[in-house]
């Protein structure tokens, strides 16, 4: 089976064929580090980061580069209203991009280039494109002249006439015409800048990815991906660049995620409705936050509220539970070791379903309905009298499997080891010997841990609150 991708470029799923048999060169367009992350932020990360796992769960070898934009305009604009300069502001907001994104379980790439560490190459690049005939100096700022590029317009589909109805600015003294971009910003007074052949300035935003994917990945690369805002002019641009400098395709395949709406609204600066993960996760829990996301295929729009977050929550509680019912009684059916094939065959199929629907264009609605469907039959299998060994483990497996993929977690780890171990260990005994008002006191202390306990048959259980 292969995988196909949607790509926006052609408008159509296509099936991957990489440039390199077995290898992926995957760049995904990181944050502008000026502020904590809001939602819009997360969906990217958690959408490519899931495409990565998966690339691996089936076998390929990924190489995942993710850059920051550690100097811009919102960060100059930062620095002033907080008296704070600019590394600073963006030191202590990609550290915080790495505690929030590691929360909701997304991987670090492989490199995290920062523009900052990377001025060299930006410069040598825009040289190249004046050389080329592609950009000129004007005034200190040095910009792209668009219409020189043929294919201008290929990945947004639209064409130059249609661009140059909707520009918002009109031709100046320093531009040769109002569809060209900048690439190298001169630097006003008291701003951060770097010397270069054209005066001390800094880069422009698109820039900095054409140079940084090339660096790390190569003139050629096989996945460029980011959120649909992206598209224009961010990847259109970029296109412009690294093709006409390098007379070779930019990237073959170009991944967008949809919006995020906030209560049916499309979040956005103007009506206040932006939320930040930083603050979401001190109050949710953030692996809910993931399997939300994830619950609505990649490119289609999502809508947020909490109402629908504690839908996520429910759903991800039910299949956690089927996980641990089955742990449960794996440890009951130690040394049950008969096969039961028709159940093997059962779990083997959903495996196959599971795969057909990532392949898909990593399909993770359908993926999560499959592992639905894997959790209702491991709630069947327990219903039986006599239950195997193998085949509870078959189950656990593709539990494990597919939760890996989606990059969520079956079992908690932290706090509910020993010491909570002990106190479960002591109320059971407090029970035995009758001594109620030991056992309930140490109830009331579990459950004001958010520890909740479930007595049964088979025994004392607990789950995190």
């Amino acid at each position: 089976m292969a995988i196909k991708i949607y790509n926006t470029l052609t408008r159509k799923k296509e099936e991957f064929k990489p440039l390199e048999e077995g290898k992926v060169k995957m760049y995904v367009c990181g944050p502008t580090v000026y502020n904590y992350i809001h939602i819009g932020n997360a969906r990217p990360a958690i959408v490519f980061d899931t495409v990565r796992r998966y690339f691996e769960y089936r076998g390929w070898d990924v190489n995942f580069v993710s850059n920051f934009t550690d100097v811009d305009d919102k960060l100059i604009k930062a620095a002033n209203e907080l008296g704070e300069d600019v590394p600073t502001i963006a030191e202590r907001f990609i550290a915080a991009y790495h505690e929030d994104t590691g929360a909701l379980g997304c991987q670090k790439a492989d490199v995290h280039p920062r523009v900052t560490e990377n001025m060299d190459i930006i410069i040598d690049f825009i040289q190249a494109l004046i050389d080329k005939g592609y950009a000129y100096e004007s005034k200190g700022d040095v910009y792209y002249r668009t219409r020189k590029f043929e294919g201008y317009g290929k990945l947004s589909h639209q064409s130059i006439d249609e661009l140059k109805v909707g520009a918002r600015i009109e031709a100046g003294d320093k531009k040769e015409d109002p569809l060209d971009f900048v690439l190298w910003k001169a630097a006003k007074e008291g701003e951060i800048f770097w010397e270069s052949p054209w005066g001390q300035g800094r880069p422009g935003w698109h820039i900095e990815c054409s140079a940084m994917a090339k660096k790390y990945l190569g003139e050629t690369i096989d996945i460029h991906a980011g959120g649909q805002d992206l598209a224009f002019p961010h990847h259109e641009n970029e296109i412009a660049q690294s093709e006409a400098l390098n007379n070779q395709t930019f990237a073959r395949y170009w991944m967008h995620n949809g919006y995020i709406n906030i209560d049916n609204e499309k979040m956005s600066k103007s009506l206040g409705n932006f939320v930040l993960v930083h603050d979401i996760i001190k109050e949710q829990d953030p692996q809910v936050l993931r399997f939300f996301m994830l619950s609505v295929h990649y490119r289609h729009p999502i809508n947020y509220n909490l109402d629908l977050l504690e839908n996520a929550k429910t759903g991800l509680d039910r299949l956690k539970t089927s996980y641990e019912n089955l742990k449960h009684r794996r440890d009951a059916s130690a040394g049950l070791t008969d096969d039961n094939q028709g159940w093997m065959d059962k779990i083997s199929s959903l495996k196959e379903q599971f795969i057909t629907e990532m392949d898909d264009d990593f399909n993770t609605a359908n993926g999560i309905s499959v592992l639905f469907e894997l959790s209702r039959q491991a709630n069947y299998y327990l219903m039986e009298k006599n239950t195997s060994a193998a085949v509870i483990d078959e189950f656990m497996k593709h539990f494990q499997e597919f939760f890996e993929v989606l990059g969520l977690k079956l079992e908690e780890t932290g706090l509910l080891d020993e010491e909570i171990e002990e106190m479960i260990t002591q109320r059971i005994q407090a029970r035995k010997d009758r001594n109620f008002q030991l056992a309930d006191e140490l109830r009331d202390k579990l459950k004001d841990m958010n520890i909740i306990l479930e007595d049964t048959a088979q025994g004392t259980r607990w789950k995190r609150g």
